[in-house]
């Protein structure tokens, strides 16, 4: 009951993760422009495969640790705001490109398992993913609920909402892809991640293990 309470703002929290433009909506749009439909379900379900993967290393002993030393955790916390600011500033000098960040352009996996497995390791390569599932999700588990477990069922609310993002994005694409072809646009997607990932570094700055 005491998780229930939490789902809301985690749901929230974990829907403007999934918003903010990286490397995750590149592919997803490339996948979807170049390669099809099909091609992007598949890569989606990859992407959200590696959500699960990392909430399930979270959830079995990384957080646990986190939760129970405040030092820790604030060294993670640190290196991650560091890190994260960081990518903001490297997404902002790519506005000197053409097409910012999102140069969408080049071959796309269409086959099943290569789709999916691109999907899969564009997330686990993903740093946000990785710092998102040691540091933010142990902070929307109640004080007195089991901490791993509830990494775990967070994860995958995790993974329905990103999945839930991305099949509206796939789905959009095609009365889309005319203003997605424009440099302008692409910029624009460009300065708003890095916009996303700075107000991301400043949640974490600001949370706390329960």
């Amino acid at each position: 009951m005491q998780l229930l309470k939490e789902l809301p703002a985690f749901a929230l929290t974990a829907l403007i993760l999934a918003m903010v433009p990286g490397q995750g909506v590149a592919m997803v749009l490339r996948q979807s422009l170049v390669g099809g439909r099909r091609a992007a379900f598949f890569s989606v379900f990859g992407n959200s495969t590696g959500l699960i993967i990392w909430a399930s290393l979270s959830s079995v002993g990384l957080s646990a640790i986190f939760a129970h030393s405040h030092l820790a955790f604030n060294i993670l916390k640190s290196i991650g705001v560091a890190f994260l600011l960081g990518l903001a500033i490297q997404t902002l000098f790519q506005l000197r490109n053409e097409y910012g960040k999102f140069d969408i352009d080049g071959t796309a996996q269409v086959r099943r398992f290569a789709a999916y497995r691109l999907g899969l390791f564009t997330n686990l390569t993903n740093v946000k993913a990785a710092v998102f599932a040691v540091a933010f999700i142990p902070s929307f588990v109640p004080k007195n609920y089991s901490l791993g477990l509830g990494i775990f069922i967070l994860g995958f609310i995790w993974a329905f909402v990103s999945m839930s993002w991305y099949t509206f994005l796939i789905m959009a694409v095609d009365r889309a892809s005319v203003y997605l072809a424009r440099p302008k646009i692409r910029r624009f997607l460009t300065g708003l991640s890095a916009g996303g990932i700075i107000l991301l570094a400043f949640g974490l700055l600001l949370s706390h293990p329960r």
